[in-house]
């Protein structure tokens, strides 16, 4: 018998639960530690559209921090302080801000917080499926514009250190947004370094023919729970091919995907600590 994609998911899940309840000691490390353990993933990225006055650039991501399922606001705070530990230039949000935007109540301490983070060349963030599922599309936006993140939604800014520049596109969700790629690099000029943000990774299989140098994705939460010689339990769609890490495509597109902060759906993590990655600028030596 075929079964659906929500049956499939909801059986993998149960086999989650049990896998890890067989053994009090996983079960309490895959809920209570992991999830907690927030580790800074360091890149280098080098290119020769890379100009003097953006090497070393730091450009941070975050992405999928899920507030409200299991993820509160003082959690939010150690974060936001580890990030600005990082000292970036550059900091962008790949989605995903709250678990449930219907249900969350969206306390007013919430964009407070999150405008504490710190960066000189701007602060940018994208839509994920969950921040427009829920009704949550104009309240997410609120809360990050109070931030002082600027959205972009099928849009593209150029960061700008003195007179040298690159671009940094947005696009909107894939699975419940109105993703135009196509439009959306037709008002970019020249050939310039371009960073592209997109919630789900998988979409770089097609995105690797447009000129983007760096794609930047979460929205996998890198499986959230792995297993030895099994791999991902569960990956959502648009993750299933690109699920964390670092990929280099056919075309030369650069894919970076994030395991993120956050959980959903089952509150574990195991072999699969949550993220913050940092990605540093350099020009590539001739």
């Amino acid at each position: 018998m075929k079964i659906t994609r929500r049956k499939f998911i909801k059986q993998t899940l149960a086999s989650v639960a049990g896998i890890l309840g067989f053994s009090a000691f996983g079960y309490s490390y895959a809920r209570f530690f992991e999830p907690h353990m927030l580790t800074v993933q360091n890149y280098t990225i080098e290119n020769e559209k890379i100009t003097q006055n953006f090497h070393n650039l730091k450009i941070l991501q975050f992405s999928d921090t899920h507030i409200g399922f299991h993820y509160n606001l003082s959690q939010l705070e150690e974060l936001v302080e580890t990030i600005n530990e990082q000292k970036p230039g550059l900091i962008l949000f790949t989605g995903d801000l709250v678990d449930e935007p219907h249900t969350y109540d969206f306390p007013p301490q919430l964009p407070k917080i999150l405008q504490r983070l710190d960066a000189p060349l701007g602060k940018f963030w994208i839509y994920g499926n969950h921040d427009h599922g829920g009704y949550g599309t104009d309240k997410i936006r609120e809360v990050m514009e109070l931030a002082g993140f600027e959205l972009l939604q099928n849009q593209h800014t150029v960061i700008r250190n003195g007179t040298e520049s690159f671009t940094l596109v947005g696009i909107d969700d894939v699975m419940l947004g109105r993703p135009d790629i196509k439009k959306t690099l037709s008002r970019v000029g020249g050939n310039p370094f371009t960073i592209l943000m997109v919630h789900e990774p998988d979409v770089a299989s097609e995105y690797q023919h447009y000129p983007i140098d760096v794609q930047l994705s979460g929205h996998s939460h890198g499986g959230q729970v792995q297993l030895p010689f099994f791999g991902y339990l569960v990956t959502p769609p648009y993750a299933e091919r690109f699920v964390e890490g670092y990929y280099h495509l056919n075309q030369g597109l650069h894919l970076y995907v994030s395991r993120g902060i956050g959980t959903t759906r089952l509150p574990y993590r195991f072999l699969c600590k949550p993220e913050i990655s940092v990605f540093q600028l350099k020009m590539k030596e001739s």
